[in-house]
């Protein structure tokens, strides 16, 4: 069965393909059969926007430099590795004036994005703190996943098989002139429910408060957190899979 589940993964077109032909052919037996695999995440992607403006590029690329800098060396004493760790390039966009019909440059804008991927949740709340306290970085989400998400869906796809299988046995148990044989094809389509996030317009501060709020355990006058909550939701991935057994 391990084989099979390697073979559906690396060709499902062409499977799907046989699974089809043989749905045709006599004494076999198609079965469909679904399964959902629910796990708890283990990662969290912090994004920052780092950004500075002034009228001279100097002086804003060495502040969102700057910047930039104390997120990655927070990040590193927090215990993050550098493949944690992931900081784009600065990036400078030119504020242009056109008030007068001319092409005058007001000011220039440095910007880069920074992803941080937190396995201990305790974190979250103190590197959110001290990245945003100066109001030159904002926190724009927390994305929770898994860690090892090929593992999730192999294992609902394992569920899966085995849900197909079991059923192609009841629909012959009051057969007693055939057996069920081997598994001559399968087709499988694997999804993933939306991943909890936390999308932030403006700044961190809100999330940072409702989790504060949250782990004390004081009531939050600010409702719910935008999509989420201080504890993220399982996530689910579900396996179909369309099995086409030889009949003996």
């Amino acid at each position: 069965m391990t084989l099979l589940l390697i073979a559906v993964l690396l060709a499902p077109a062409n499977l799907f393909a046989q699974a089809q032909e043989a749905k045709q052919a006599p004494n076999t037996l198609v079965i469909q059969a679904e399964s959902e695999f629910a796990a708890d995440p283990d990662l969290a992607t912090l994004s920052f926007h780092v950004f500075a403006q002034d009228k001279l590029l100097q002086r804003a690329y060495q502040q969102a430099d700057s910047a930039t800098q104390r997120i990655l060396q927070l990040a590193a004493r927090s215990g993050l590795s550098p493949q944690e760790i992931s900081a784009g390039t600065l990036r400078v966009i030119p504020i242009q004036d056109w008030s007068d019909k001319k092409i005058r440059i007001r000011s220039y804008r440095v910007e880069t994005t920074i992803r941080l991927r937190v396995k201990d949740f305790a974190r979250i709340a103190p590197l959110v703190d001290e990245a945003v306290q100066e109001g030159i970085s904002e926190l724009r989400s927390v994305d929770y996943t898994l860690e090892d998400e090929e593992d999730a869906r192999q294992r609902a796809i394992a569920a899966a098989m085995r849900s197909a299988e079991a059923r192609a046995r009841v629909a012959l148990r009051d057969n007693g002139r055939r057996r069920l044989g081997s598994l001559l094809a399968a087709a499988v389509d694997v999804t993933e429910t939306l991943r909890p996030a936390i999308t932030l317009p403006v700044n961190g501060r809100n999330y940072l408060d409702y989790l504060r709020l949250q782990s004390a355990g004081e009531p939050s006058t600010m409702g719910a957190a935008p999509t989420s909550t201080a504890l993220p939701e399982k996530i689910r991935v579900r396996a179909s899979v369309q099995c086409v057994f030889q009949l003996e």
